[in-house]
């Protein structure tokens, strides 16, 4: 039987956090990455936030053999309990190691990968599969090019497509007709964004962290600006994951944002609409109203900020042979792991390419794409999902199986939509060590 070309080098497809870590770690092993990226620059997700405070202090953003290969180039790791905004993740840590001559020779930006199959081989054929190289087809600003790889690490993440506003899981009625007055995501709403807000009736849409900062950042513009008002809005009402677990939480921060958001609903300083699942959206007198399945009714906004969470791109994988969990669209081996309908504490168990691996020999996607529609994902997880693969295609079974994941705990029993029920006292469990509470 023939083999792939071992001197084809190994597709990364994205330069992210976790992109970059997969470079780092095929370089510590020998291997040559390729790493495509849709953006002009490195990282360009996160600069899309980089105002964001992220909640995961230093020691949980760095990969290791990213770290060993930086160090050697003379950079000093930040203090490991200090907060980075997402603007000093990637100009103190993703930009330098970028630079590094091992992964800047291999980076290929503003290339987007619209597909990816096998040469010459279509989904359907069988016979040969396997010795044929994978075909990654990119969009440049020079035209279409092709590259051949011996894999394919998908770290192409989440956060450029994002969910709708419609509850149904199909943007609302009229979502795309008033596509100039909604935002997705966490807009800089203190600055370069403040003139949109500003004084304005603004709908936020969602129910986790993204909601959270955003609701904060426009609660500080109103003190600063008069006539600058906040309306909150969720499908559910249980609160439970966005509110935290206080000071039971291992990352202060996440839990001191919980506690932040809701003191601003406790003390009035926002309308909220719970039990609001949106189906439409239309302006009336100048002013956008949204109503609910039900026909209730949001009147007199302005703008609307729609931090409903992501969903993966699972259209360039078409003529690959994938599987997917069916809702919540990541691996089906992994979704009991990480599905929020039932997870527990917050808590992720260890995995890595076995769980990772689709029918597609060769093929994982990584990373927040690897996690699917599932939201609770840490960087840290994906920084081991990478060592984990690299070693598996580097045929390093005995490192690949060694997995290990020490994630903070979330002081949060779990993200079920059950009603008002009280959370258990037992939410410090370890996440790396946590079954159920």
């Amino acid at each position: 039987m023939h083999q792939i070309d071992a001197t084809l080098p190994v597709a990364v497809l994205g330069a992210g956090p976790v992109g970059l870590a997969a470079c780092a770690q095929l370089r510590t092993r020998g291997m040559t990455p390729l790493l495509l990226e849709a953006g002009s620059s490195v990282g360009a997700n996160l600069d899309s936030y980089r105002h964001v405070r992220l909640f995961s202090p230093w020691q949980y953003n760095v990969d290791r053999a990213a770290r060993r290969l930086l160090e050697d180039a003379g950079w000093t790791m930040p203090a490991p309990d200090a907060l980075p905004s997402a603007g000093e993740l990637l100009e103190g840590y993703l930009a330098p190691l970028a630079a590094l001559p091992g992964i800047a020779q291999s980076l290929r930006l503003q290339h987007r990968v619209t597909a990816i199959t096998r040469s010459a081989t279509d989904k359907v054929k069988t016979r040969g599969r396997s010795e044929a190289p994978f075909l990654v087809r990119t969009e440049t600003p020079d035209g279409p090019r092709e590259f051949l790889a011996r894999a394919v690490i998908d770290a192409t993440g989440t956060w450029s497509q994002p969910n709708p506003l419609g509850a149904s899981g199909i943007p609302a009625l009229g979502e795309a007709a008033l596509a100039a007055r909604i935002a997705y995501g966490m807009p800089d709403v203190l600055g370069s964004r403040r003139a949109r807000y500003a004084g304005k009736r603004v709908l936020v849409v969602g129910a986790g962290h993204s909601a959270a900062g955003t609701l904060l950042a426009l609660a500080q513009l109103a003190t600063e600006q008069a006539g600058t008002q906040l309306v909150w809005a969720t499908r559910g009402s249980n609160l439970a994951r966005v509110f935290g677990g206080g000071d039971a939480d291992g990352l202060p921060a996440r839990g001191q944002l919980g506690q932040r958001l809701q003191a601003l609903r406790d003390t009035g300083q926002l309308e909220m609409r719970q039990d609001f699942p949106i189906v439409r959206v239309q302006e009336e007198d100048g002013g956008l109203t949204v109503i609910d399945a039900v026909g209730h009714r949001i009147e007199g906004i302005d703008e609307i900020v729609c931090a409903t969470g992501a969903r993966p791109d699972l259209s360039i994988t078409r003529e690959l042979r994938t599987r997917h969990d069916p809702w919540l669209e990541s691996t089906d081996a992994l979704a009991p792991l990480i599905d929020p309908n039932e997870h527990s504490c917050g808590s992720v168990r260890p995995h890595g390419h076995r769980e990772l691996a689709h029918p597609e020999a060769g093929y994982y996607a990584v990373g927040a794409k690897s996690y699917g529609r599932a939201p609770n994902f840490l960087l840290a997880t994906g920084y081991e999902q990478v060592r984990s693969v690299v070693a598996a295609l580097a045929g390093d079974f005995t490192a690949a199986d060694d997995v290990q994941l020490e994630l903070p705990e979330t002081g949060v029993c779990n993200t079920r939509r059950v009603y008002q029920q009280a959370a258990p006292s037992c939410c410090t469990v370890k996440a790396a060590d946590a079954t159920c509470c």
